[in-house]
């Protein structure tokens, strides 16, 4: 009998095919490829479907095991890598090798990976704010120059990322990059990567700006699930949101730690033409069903929309990475991170968050111009929307709060032109002008 407080261990055995992915990591399952030298090159990405599609597990984001011990058995020839640290290579008699790779920190079911393949490896330091963080690289060995001179990005993530959400959540399982055969995934200290070495997303600027052409997508993108996604995860997948909405804007946050402010916001501006305004962002809880893609692009726009808000940005900055001191190692809920915001920026923010998140409008900013005064009023919104914004009357900058009912505000001068802040995700629309 089991009693309290006893640790026992429990043997699964388990046997079977696994479910071939076809289009990884978008599909999940097993990839089965070969390399340009006929190498096996053998992969696993189970984000939407699972990670019950290859081994049992409790299959659900709300519960994390503390640590993990992941021993793979495959040729002698190649090697295997897997998430954490290497702990033992184990020559076998019948031409195999086992790896067992230890994970010390919580892990999430579908962030466990498996890589095999003819792989060549070189390593690196990061000083970081937490000391000095092991970077191991994993490539296939006919990759391996390019890659030592493309994946010094990696150190520049690091930074990047480390000044806006604060320290890398893995010191203790290191970081790695590790070469697969398709896009890549947010594996916890184990990011897969296969974007071809090269710029942007498969070749081309997911904002039409010129920014995304400067940097790696998949490198930063995946790299940046480390601390969303990761560390802070999730407990149900209709709040994925929390992962892809602040992972789609650290893309604009690390535009914006090299190239500057400006630059950032127009990448995130450029971002919109991605977005579809046909679902919510928010799923639907208890069923394993996420939200709409726009979790990403409409999501990085509402995170950007925030800052402007709230107008400060080494504030903005705190609240980053105060979620991340906060939530570290955690699963949360959506209500969680709004709370948090929300306390820590003074602000009740309860139907912003209505607004872009469970709602499918964009916010439109009406307004009137009647003999020497402005009237406005938000319209396409929820009940009680009520967020500030700046709006240019004459190139003067005024703060407005509109709500649903008519405000007015009377200028001395002629209204000669009316433009909202470009920066906020909002539509404006002029109904009519009186002289």
């Amino acid at each position: 009998m089991q009693k309290q407080g006893d640790i026992q261990n429990l043997l699964v055995e388990f046997a079977g095919k696994p479910k071939v992915s076809r289009r990884p990591p978008w599909d999940g399952g097993v990839s089965w490829r070969k390399d340009e030298n006929d190498n096996h090159f053998i992969a696993t990405a189970n984000q939407g479907d699972g990670a019950s599609l290859w081994w049992p597990c409790k299959d659900h984001p709300y519960d994390e095991p503390d640590s993990m011990l992941i021993s793979i058995t495959f040729p002698e020839n190649l090697m295997n890598f897997s998430n954490g640290r290497l702990r033992k290579l184990e020559q076998n008699n019948d031409g195999t090798k086992t790896s067992n790779w230890f994970v010390s920190s919580p892990i999430n079911n579908y962030g466990v990976n498996v890589n095999i393949g003819n792989y060549v490896h070189f390593s690196d330091v990061f000083k970081g704010e937490k000391g000095n963080l092991d970077c191991d690289y994993w490539v296939l060995d006919y990759n391996k120059t390019k890659a030592k001179k493309h994946f010094k990005q990696a150190h520049k993530m690091l930074e990047a990322f480390e000044y806006w959400f604060g320290p890398y959540p893995f010191y203790e399982d290191g970081y790695k990059l590790v070469e697969v055969s398709y896009p890549g995934m947010e594996h916890q200290s184990s990011v897969t990567y296969g974007n071809g070495y090269k710029n942007g997303f498969g070749g081309r600027d997911v904002s039409n700006t010129g920014y995304g052409m400067k940097f790696d997508f998949i490198l930063v993108h995946e790299s940046g699930h480390e601390w969303f996604a990761n560390s802070i995860t999730n407990r149900d997948e209709a709040d994925m949101w929390i992962h892809e909405s602040f992972i789609a804007y650290s893309e604009n946050l690390y535009v914006d730690y090299f190239w500057g402010k400006e630059a950032s916001a127009e990448y995130c501006r450029g971002t919109r033409m991605n977005i579809s305004n046909n679902l919510s962002i928010v799923g639907i809880y208890g069923v394993n069903y996420p939200g709409s893609g726009d979790m990403y692009s409409k999501g990085a726009n509402m995170l950007h929309t925030l800052r402007q808000i709230i107008d400060d940005d080494e504030k903005w900055r705190q609240i980053l990475r105060g979620l991340n001191k906060e939530f570290y190692h955690q699963t949360v809920k959506s209500e969680q991170i709004e709370n948090f915001i929300s306390e820590h920026t003074g602000l009740n923010l309860q139907s912003f968050f209505d607004q872009y998140l469970r709602d499918t409008r964009i916010p439109t900013f009406e307004y009137a111009l009647v003999k020497g005064e402005i009237r406005y009023k938000w319209t396409n919104c929820v009940n009680d929307f009520n967020m500030k914004i700046k709006v240019y009357i004459n190139d003067e900058l005024h703060w407005l709060q509109p709500n649903k009912r008519w405000q007015r505000l009377s200028i001395e001068k002629s209204i000669k032109t009316v433009n909202v802040d470009k920066d906020f995700y909002v539509a404006s629309f002029p109904l009519i002008e009186i002289e």
